[in-house]
C-alpha cells in the first residue's frame, strides 16, 4: 500500500516567470501531485541560496531551464509522504527530519523529490544548517577529492574561503591534514576564519592590485592546489603559483556577477573578452593542469552523486555544523538574493519557511 495519498496538496512556490531580471521572481499559490512510487514528498522548513540562483534568475546560467521556473537546489525538512518504492528502499517515515537536492525547484514550501537524492540531517542540526550543506560539501568534495587529487600535506588555496563552499573546504582540508591558505573579501571575514580557528597567517584579503604580491607572501613555495569560484583578474596569479604538478580547479566566477536586478550585457562582454587565455602546450611543459566542473551536470549520474554524498557524510560533521551567516523568511526572497548578491555575506545565507 502506497504512503502517499492520491490527493494534491497546495502549496506556496516562488515562480521565475523568464529568465533576465530578479523583478520577474513572484510568489504564487498552486496544487502539488502526490509523490510518485520513488519519490518523497517534503514539508520544506528551509532553503538554501546558491550563485546558480542568481546567474538563473538573470539568464546567465547553462543549465537554466526554458520558461518559467523555480530556483532553488537545496532545501531541508519533514517528510509528509513516501512512495512505496521510496519507502522500501530507504526506510524513512513520514515526520523524519531531512535535507535534499532537486534540479532546481526548491524555493517551495512542499516539493516532491527523488528518495535517492535526501538525507537525513545530524540529530544536532537545525533545518537552516541542513539546506546549509549539501550543495556546498558535495562542491568541496567533488573539487577536493575527486578533481583535486588533494593529499595530506599538500598546500591548497581556497578562494572565498569565508563562504558556503570555502568553509566546508577548510574543514575537509583539515580533516585530511593539507595546509590551506584562504582569501576572503572582507577585513569582517578574516576576523570570522581567525575565531572558526584558522591561523591568521594563512589568511589574506583579496585585493586585485596587490594579490600576486599577497599570494607570494602566504606561499611564498607556491601552492599545490587551488580552489576557486571567484575567476577574473586573480585566475592568472593563482594558476602562476602552482608548483609543477599543480591542480587548478574551477566551479564558478564570481567576479563575473552582475550587481543590479538585470545583467549590464556591456560589462560582461568586456569581462569576457579580456578573460585570461592559457596555451595548451605550455601547460604540458610546465606540468600543470585546469581543471573545471558545474555540479549540476552531475545531477544524471544518480549512483555517482549518491556516492559521493555518503563519502561526505562520512566526516564527523555532528560536532562541525555548517555556519549559517544570515537567515531571510520565506517571503523576502527576492531581499534575500540581493544580500547574497552583494557579496557581503559569510558562510550560508537560507531562507526560513
Amino acid at each position: 500500500m502506497s504512503h502517499a495519498d492520491s490527493k494534491t496538496r497546495a502549496r506556496r512556490v516562488w515562480i521565475q516567470a523568464s529568465a533576465g531580471s530578479l523583478s520577474r521572481l513572484g510568489l504564487v499559490s498552486d496544487q502539488i501531485a502526490a509523490p510518485s512510487s520513488d519519490q518523497v514528498q517534503i514539508r520544506v522548513r528551509a532553503c538554501g541560496l546558491n550563485f546558480a540562483d542568481i546567474f538563473a534568475i538573470l539568464g546567465l546560467y547553462s543549465a537554466t531551464p526554458s520558461g518559467a521556473f523555480t530556483p532553488g537546489l537545496e532545501f531541508s525538512g519533514e517528510i509528509a509522504a513516501l512512495g512505496d518504492i521510496a519507502q522500501q528502499k530507504t526506510g524513512f517515515r513520514v515526520g523524519d527530519r531531512i535535507m535534499g537536492l532537486t534540479r532546481f525547484g526548491a524555493y517551495t514550501d512542499l516539493i516532491n523529490v527523488d528518495y535517492r537524492y535526501i538525507r537525513k540531517i545530524p540529530s544536532s542540526w537545525s533545518f537552516e544548517q541542513g539546506a546549509a550543506f549539501l550543495a556546498q560539501g558535495l562542491t568541496a568534495e567533488y573539487a577536493i577529492s575527486d578533481l583535486g587529487s588533494v593529499k595530506k600535506g599538500e598546500t591548497v588555496l581556497v578562494q572565498s574561503a569565508a563562504g558556503g563552499v570555502g568553509l566546508i573546504s577548510l574543514f575537509l582540508l583539515e580533516q585530511m591534514g593539507a595546509r590551506a591558505i584562504a582569501v576572503v573579501g572582507s577585513p569582517s571575514k578574516i576576523d570570522l576564519l581567525v575565531s572558526r580557528g584558522v591561523e591568521r597567517e594563512r589568511i589574506f584579503l583579496r585585493n586585485a592590485s596587490t594579490f600576486g604580491k599577497d599570494l607570494g607572501r602566504a606561499a611564498p613555495d607556491g601552492i599545490d592546489v587551488c580552489l576557486d569560484a571567484v575567476y577574473g583578474p586573480f585566475f592568472k596569479p593563482q594558476y602562476d603559483a602552482l608548483r609543477a604538478g599543480g591542480r587548478y580547479v574551477l566551479f564558478g566566477a564570481a567576479s563575473m556577477m552582475p550587481e543590479g536586478k538585470k545583467p549590464n550585457y556591456l560589462r560582461l562582454a568586456f569581462q569576457y573578452l579580456r578573460r585570461p587565455a592559457l596555451d595548451p602546450l605550455a601547460m604540458i611543459s610546465d606540468n600543470k593542469s585546469l581543471l573545471a566542473f558545474n555540479l549540476i551536470w552531475l545531477w544524471d549520474q544518480t549512483d555517482r552523486l549518491s556516492g559521493l554524498a555518503d563519502r561526505l557524510l562520512a566526516y564527523p560533521w555532528q560536532d562541525s555544523p555548517p555556519f549559517v551567516g544570515k537567515v531571510f523568511s520565506f517571503e523576502k526572497a527576492p531581499d534575500a538574493l540581493r544580500f547574497f548578491q552583494s557579496g557581503e555575506s559569510v558562510g550560508k545565507v537560507v531562507l526560513s519557511v
